[in-house]
C-alpha cells in the first residue's frame, strides 16, 4: 500500500493553491486528496481548501475569545485566550493571505509581529491602520524587518510616520472616508493585496463585518469565562431575532477550543444593520 500523504507535505501543497487548476495539480479532487492521506492531511484539506479556492479577492477575519465574548481581560492581557492549536490555525491563515490588517489600538497595546512562525509559509504584508499616527515608532512592526509593512495614516498622522525603510511603506489616505473597509480594500487591491486577513482587534473586525466587507469569519471560542474585559464582535444589533445575521456555519474542535467558521457570502446573507428587501 502506498505511503499516506503526511500533514507537512499536504500543507506545503495546499498553501500554494489559488485556483481549481492549482488544486488539481496539487493532487486534490473536490474537497479531498486524490491519494491516500493521513487524518491530519485530510483535515487540512477540509478546513482550508474552501479558503484557498475563494479567489484572488477575498477578505477573511479571525478572532479568539472567551465563552462570554471577550478577547482580553480588562487590563488588556490576551496571552493567551485560546490555545496552541488556535495559534497554529491563525498562522496558517496568515500564510494564506497577501496582507494582514491590524488596527492602531491592537498594534499599540500588543506590539504584534503578524508573521508566520507556527507553520510553513510566507509572511503576508503587514497593514497597520493608524489614522492619527499613534502607534509607537519603536514597535517591532516597524523595526524588525521580518516582513513588508504598510503604515496607513491620515493627513494628521503623516508627520508622525517613521523614516522610510526597506520594509516600511507609509501610505497617506486623504480623509476618514478612505479608511472605511471597502475603499481601503480597493486601495490594497490596487497594490496587489487582494487576499486580506483582518486580524484585530475586535473594533476593526467589527467594522469590517458591519460594512459587509468580510467573506468569511473564523471565530474561536475558548472554554473560559472572563466576566468583563475587551469585547470581541460589537455592532449595532437588530431589535428582533428574525432579522439577526445567520450565516452558513462549520464548526470543529481545536484542542479544548471550538472553531466556528462563518460563511458571510451567499443568498439571504446581508451585513448587520442592512435593511431586508421589501
Amino acid at each position: 500500500m502506498a505511503e499516506a500523504l503526511d500533514a507537512a507535505t499536504a500543507w506545503d501543497r495546499l498553501r500554494r493553491v489559488r485556483t481549481v487548476e492549482d488544486a488539481e495539480a496539487a493532487g486534490l479532487v473536490p474537497g479531498r486528496w486524490a491519494q491516500h492521506a493521513s487524518p491530519e492531511a485530510a483535515q487540512l484539506a477540509d478546513r482550508y481548501l474552501p479558503l484557498c479556492l475563494a479567489g484572488p479577492r477575498t477578505v477573511f477575519a479571525q478572532l479568539g475569545q472567551s465563552l462570554d465574548g471577550f478577547i482580553a481581560t480588562r487590563t488588556g492581557d490576551a496571552d493567551y485566550v485560546t490555545g496552541e492549536e488556535d495559534r497554529r490555525h491563525l498562522h496558517r491563515l496568515r500564510a494564506l493571505a497577501d496582507a494582514v490588517i491590524v488596527g492602531a489600538g491592537t498594534a499599540t497595546a500588543d506590539d504584534p509581529r503578524l508573521t508566520v512562525r507556527a507553520c510553513a509559509g510566507d509572511n503576508p504584508v503587514r497593514v497597520v491602520l493608524d489614522p492619527h499616527g499613534r502607534v509607537p515608532r519603536g514597535h517591532q512592526l516597524f523595526t524588525d524587518g521580518a516582513a513588508p509593512t504598510v503604515w496607513v495614516v491620515g493627513p494628521e498622522g503623516a508627520g508622525h510616520a517613521p523614516g522610510t525603510g526597506s520594509s516600511v511603506d507609509v501610505l497617506v489616505l486623504p480623509d476618514t472616508a478612505a479608511f472605511a473597509p471597502r475603499p481601503l480594500l480597493a486601495t490594497l487591491a490596487r497594490r496587489g493585496l487582494g487576499r486580506v486577513l483582518v486580524e484585530g482587534g475586535g473594533v476593526t473586525v467589527s467594522r469590517f463585518l458591519q460594512a459587509g466587507a468580510l467573506d468569511r469569519l473564523y471565530l474561536t471560542v475558548a472554554p473560559v469565562l472572563l466576566g468583563d474585559g475587551v469585547p470581541g464582535l460589537r455592532f449595532p444589533g437588530t431589535p428582533v431575532m428574525r432579522d439577526a445575521l445567520r450565516p452558513g456555519l462549520r464548526r470543529t474542535l481545536l484542542g479544548e477550543d471550538t472553531l466556528f467558521e462563518l460563511e458571510l457570502r451567499g443568498p439571504g446573507i446581508r451585513a448587520p444593520g442592512a435593511c431586508p428587501e421589501a
